[in-house]
């Protein structure tokens, strides 16, 4: 196991195996074939072709074309293609700052191979002059990743909030961060990774901050999805990375990023630095990627 093998297993696909979904000529999504025939049963929202799928062009806005999904993703969940909808909503956009194309249940985002965005937050002290991070582990519930551990904050972003106010709500429900805390954090850049699930495609992108934490804050859960933290040396953290899966997938991306940023990780002493880098900031799926 290497930080190498972390970083490919976030980023392993073959779009083969996929039909572009496009508006406006511009793709945002990748389907399964399986899902597209599904997609054939709505011919009034979907206009379903050997290589490529787009929306009827009677759904000309972000609501029509929302609420024409809506009323047909129930059927998709009974069918089973989801385990449930989520009743999350996340917008579909061809880069962040765009206008939404239209938007969507967050259980339904993987079928549709669109681009999902996410807060990490770092949440760090020192001691003896060493790095320590508070590390979630998360309860055994969770549908993804369950029992792994997690940042001290992590969180979907959905629809409707600024960055800096999600992440004011996750730190809240999951780590019991206050707001002047949380807006103090720094804004670190992004992480960008794009894998194949059972489920779909999944390119995801990641807003990242990191914060100092008091050395008398202690986190406390509120919405049960993290069942304890732990004050974790960032060595310790490294360690379990590099020797395989014991952090939710894409969590160990983000702890990487921090470690690189604080030179934890130098050219000097990591043989994989240029190439982690690199790992974290992979260009979106094109046709020729494998």
């Amino acid at each position: 196991m290497s930080f190498l093998d972390r970083i490919d297993a976030c980023n392993t696909y073959n779009l083969s195996r996929f039909v572009p979904f496009q508006i406006d000529q511009q793709t945002l999504g990748w389907i399964k074939p399986s899902f597209a025939e599904t997609l054939k049963n709505s011919p009034s929202i979907f206009v379903v072709q050997e290589h490529a799928i787009t929306l009827s062009a009677e759904l000309d806005s972000a609501d029509t074309r929302s609420a024409a999904i809506a009323e047909v993703a129930a059927d998709w969940a009974e069918a089973g293609l989801v385990r449930k909808l989520m009743h999350e909503i996340y917008p579909v956009r061809k880069f962040w700052p765009a206008p939404d194309q239209f938007r969507l249940d967050r259980a339904l985002v993987p079928l549709f191979g669109i681009r999902a965005y996410g807060v990490h937050l770092n949440g760090y002290l020192k001691q003896n002059g060493k790095i320590m991070l508070w590390i979630g582990k998360r309860s055994g519930d969770r549908e993804i990743e369950p029992g792994k551990l997690d940042n001290i904050v992590a969180g979907g972003q959905p629809a409707g909030l600024s960055i800096m106010g999600n992440l004011i709500k996750e730190s809240d429900e999951e780590a019991s961060i206050p707001e002047y805390l949380t807006r103090s954090a720094s804004s670190v850049g992004t992480i960008r990774y794009c894998m194949e699930t059972e489920a779909g495609l999944k390119p995801d992108t990641l807003f990242c901050y990191d914060v100092e934490l008091p050395p008398g804050f202690v986190p406390v859960n509120q919405d049960g999805e993290i069942e304890d933290f732990r004050l974790m040396p960032i060595d310790a953290a490294l360690e379990l990375i590099s020797q395989g899966d014991a952090f939710k997938f894409n969590v160990s991306l983000v702890i990487l990023d921090f470690a690189i940023r604080h030179g934890i990780l130098t050219p000097d002493n990591e043989p994989s630095y240029e190439a982690t880098l690199a790992g974290l900031h992979a260009p979106p799926p094109h046709v020729h990627a494998t």
